[in-house]
This record gives structure tokens, C-alpha cells and sequence, in this order.
């Protein structure tokens, strides 16, 4: 057993360590510049990458330009349409990502990570945006919504890729047609499901083969997706959260054809046999259990200390359209204070221990962490791009930044081992000092920034006034 009072881990930094921080970022910058084919496209990346993790109230384009090109007052109109037209690929970019976390964080035990996160907006011009559920603010709201893989180990946990939700009307209701021409949006995209984008992620990882991994997890919402389990389960096995009315057969019921009459049309659909037992809930199956099947595992050590819980498990058959499906695990974690119960259901092997799935079940949250870092540290909601490319593109450019400073995290365990994503980037904001603009120079930014402000108002305003004198006429 550790003891309870630790001593706090000693920092070992110095100020050459800070100093090397910029070569690290510049190597780390130079991986990606051959994947752009221009001088200005490898500026633009360069400077939308460093200001996603400078330390500033927020990142948007203005704010990131103002801190980073102070002295070229048109440097934003031009980033703006590197972001958000601009014809460059990510799909290399993330193929050169997943090379280097593999070098960082990877082993042959990694988890994918799969959840969705939702950013609140204003108005309805940008791309996909409509009301819809937002684990951000916890209710409906409207919002943009983007399906995420994470990727976890021991090493460490980032997002490996991601995709935009398109909500059905956007892709199917001809109303939506003229602002899908004006976000940009191809024409061949079709309506997917959040469980269908993230099937198409972890294949794409599969495939590829660079990233390895084992296992996969995910939450309720994708694990009711029977169709979506047995499909991911093709590629990975799995620990999925189910919810508690979940139905399972505890053994295999006999099915069969019935036996025709001579009556009617001859039957040939295939049923449970007569007199075979309806399939149970799992949360049923959990308050039946004794004592003595439930296993106290321990998950994880957290910032808060180690984690606990206790744990059962037992073979079970699924539920496949009212008929016996494949054989999984049924996995129960209860909190010894609480009660609370969370149930999951796994395709792994048959032979797999209790404490496999005891540290399966703690490592869904490091996406949920990746996602406040990005959120608070990377600006992964602070865009103001509307098209179909400009949210890909700013997504796929967080991705970089936030690996950046994870991978600072795993570089500098030595001689920091308890350092934070905001630590990292105050360490990476010291050797990245930015020169600030004279009085005139600052005058003339403040002077062009006031007459863009006012466009973009006057541009506001008469939209503004057509669509008033627009439901005046109708009226």
C-alpha cells in the first residue's frame, strides 16, 4: 500500500529546458509543412498553430493575429480564407498525427475512445448548426455537434480524429439547400448517425495500421446501438456502457421455425420456441447477484486519489431483433458509496479477468479531459468559421495543438511529473515571447481592425433589415 501523505514530486525544470521548448515546437511544426504546397499555406498553418496554444482570453482569428502578426493588419483576412477555403487535406494530416502518437503514447494494449461534444452558436449560418442536445451546456441548445476519437494508454490520451454531425434536415430538407451551397458543404455527403461517423473513424484507424490498439469504449448513447456494436466489433473488441433496461438471456433460449398448420401461409420466420423465457434487464440481473460475485477492483489512481469500485461479470447472450445474438460479457460497476450501478456489455474473450474490465471502465473519461483541455486551452469552440472546410480544418489544427503540449507532458515527465496542459503552455508562452508593437503601429492595427468591425455591422444590419421588410411583405 502507498501512503496516505506523499511527497510532492520534485521539479527538475530549468531555464535551458524552456529555452529548448522552441526547437520543440519548430520540429514538431516541420513534420506537417511538406503537407501543404505553398510558402503562404505553411505560414498560415504555422501561425494558426502557435496561436491556438499562446495564452489568451480566447482564440479567435483576431485575437491570435492581434498577439501573433500585430504588425500586419491584413494578416487575418488572409488566414480567414486559409481556414476557411482554403484547398489543402487533412486527411494527411491526421494519417502524420496518428505516426506521431503512436511514437508518443502508443501500445499494443491503447484504447480508441469514441463521444461527441457540442459547441453553442449564435444565429443559423454556420455549417450543421441547429437545436439539438449540448454536453456543454447540458441541455438542447443550438449548437454544432462533432463525433471525436480519442485514443488512450498508460503514456498518455489525445484525439486521434473527428468529424462534424450533420443533423437529417440539412442533409434531406430541400430548405437547407441554400445554406448548405453557401457552407460549402460537397454534394455527396449523405445523412450519417453519430454511431455511423464513428464506425467510419475507427475503421479509418484500423486500416491505416499505424496506431495500435486493443480495445474500444464508449457511452450509452452509442452503446444502445446494437447494429453499431456488432459492426465495431469487427475491427476492436469492446466495452460499451448499456443502459440499465438493456435486455440479455442469462443462457441461450431454443428458437425454431414454427410448424405449419396446413392453415394460412407456412410460416418462416424463426421465434422462440414456446415456453422459453423472455430475455431480462440487466439492471434485474445486477439486484440478484450475491454478495460474493461482486469483486472490489481498483480503477484507476486519479488527481484525487485511487479509484474504486466494486465489480461483477457473467456471460450473457445479446439481443439481436427479439432473437439470441452473439455471446458478450455483461460487466456491472457499482460505487461502494453511492450505489450507483453502470452496466456494460463486451465482445471480448471468453478467459478475460474482472480487472481488465475494472481498468476498461475508467478509461472513457480521458476523452471527456481532452475535450476540456481543448475546449479551455486551444480553442477548440472559439471559432468563427462557418463552412463545411473551416470547421474541419480548425478541428484537425486543435488536434495538433493539444498533442503538442500532451506530448510536452510526456517528454518532460522526468523532470515534471505532474505537468498540466495550462503549465505546459505557460512554459511554451516563456520561450515564445512575442514583440509588442510601437504606438504608431498599435494605432494603425486599432484603425483597421475599428473599420472591419464597422463593415461587417453595416453587412449585418441590412441582412438584418431584408429579412424584416421580407416578413413585413409576407404579412
Amino acid at each position: 500500500m502507498k501512503p496516505l501523505i506523499e511527497t510532492c514530486p520534485e521539479l527538475k525544470l530549468n531555464v535551458k529546458n524552456i529555452e529548448n521548448l522552441q526547437t520543440e515546437l519548430e520540429q514538431y511544426t516541420a513534420l506537417y509543412r511538406p503537407l501543404f504546397s505553398r510558402r503562404e499555406q505553411k505560414e498560415h498553418y504555422e501561425t494558426y498553430l502557435k496561436g491556438l496554444m499562446q495564452t489568451l482570453p480566447n482564440k479567435s482569428m483576431e485575437t491570435m493575429m492581434l498577439n501573433l502578426k500585430g504588425d500586419d493588419p491584413n494578416a487575418i483576412r488572409n488566414l480567414q480564407h486559409f481556414m476557411s477555403e482554403g484547398r489543402w487535406a487533412d486527411p494527411p494530416i491526421l494519417r502524420q498525427h496518428w505516426q506521431e502518437v503512436s511514437e508518443d503514447l502508443g501500445e499494443p494494449d491503447g484504447v480508441l475512445i469514441g463521444d461527441d461534444s457540442g459547441v453553442p452558436k449564435q444565429g443559423q449560418e454556420s455549417v450543421g448548426v441547429k437545436r439539438q442536445w449540448c454536453g456543454q451546456l447540458g441541455k438542447r441548445a443550438n449548437c454544432q455537434v462533432g463525433v471525436f476519437l480519442g485514443y488512450a494508454s498508460q503514456h498518455g490520451h489525445t484525439l486521434v480524429d473527428r468529424r462534424l454531425y450533420l443533423p437529417r434536415e440539412w442533409v434531406e430538407d430541400n430548405a437547407y439547400a441554400a445554406r448548405r451551397q453557401k457552407c460549402g458543404v460537397p454534394d455527396d455527403i449523405t445523412f450519417q448517425t453519430k454511431p455511423a461517423l464513428l464506425l467510419e473513424m475507427v475503421k479509418a484507424v484500423h486500416t491505416d495500421g499505424t496506431l495500435p490498439f486493443r480495445w474500444f469504449t464508449c457511452d450509452e448513447a452509442y452503446g444502445r446501438d446494437t447494429a453499431f456494436l456488432d459492426q465495431v466489433g469487427d475491427y476492436v473488441w469492446y466495452l460499451a456502457e448499456v443502459g440499465h433496461d438493456t435486455r440479455v438471456w442469462l443462457s441461450r433460449p431454443q428458437t425454431a421455425v414454427l410448424d405449419w398448420s396446413g392453415r394460412g401461409r407456412q410460416p418462416s420466420r424463426t421465434r422462440l420456441c414456446p415456453g422459453e423465457p423472455q430475455a431480462q434487464e440487466v439492471a434485474a440481473i445486477a439486484a440478484t447477484l450475491p454478495a460474493e460475485q461482486w469483486v472490489r477492483q481498483t480503477i484507476k489512481e486519479g488527481s484525487k486519489g485511487t479509484l474504486v469500485a466494486d465489480f461483477a461479470a457473467l456471460r450473457v447472450v445479446a439481443v439481436r431483433d427479439g432473437l439470441p445474438g452473439p455471446e458478450v460479457w455483461l460487466v456491472f460497476r457499482r460505487n461502494p458509496a453511492t450505489g450507483e450501478l453502470k452496466c456494460y456489455l463486451s465482445n471480448a474473450p471468453a478467459q478475460t479477468a474482472l480487472s481488465t474490465f475494472a481498468w476498461l471502465s475508467g478509461m472513457r473519461w480521458p476523452i471527456e479531459t481532452c475535450f476540456e483541455n481543448g475546449k479551455q486551452e486551444v480553442g477548440f469552440g472559439d471559432y468563427q468559421l462557418r463552412s463545411w472546410l473551416g470547421w474541419h480544418h480548425h478541428m484537425t489544427l486543435c488536434i495538433l495543438a493539444h498533442f503538442f503540449l500532451v506530448r510536452l507532458q510526456v517528454r518532460l515527465k522526468d523532470e515534471a511529473p505532474k505537468l498540466t496542459l495550462p503549465q505546459a503552455i505557460l512554459l511554451l508562452k516563456a520561450a515564445l515571447a512575442q514583440p509588442q508593437p510601437d504606438a504608431a503601429k498599435a494605432l494603425e492595427i486599432v484603425n483597421y481592425y475599428q473599420r472591419r468591425h464597422h463593415a461587417a455591422y453595416l453587412s449585418h444590419r441590412k441582412r438584418r433589415l431584408s429579412q424584416i421588410n421580407s416578413s413585413e411583405v409576407s404579412l
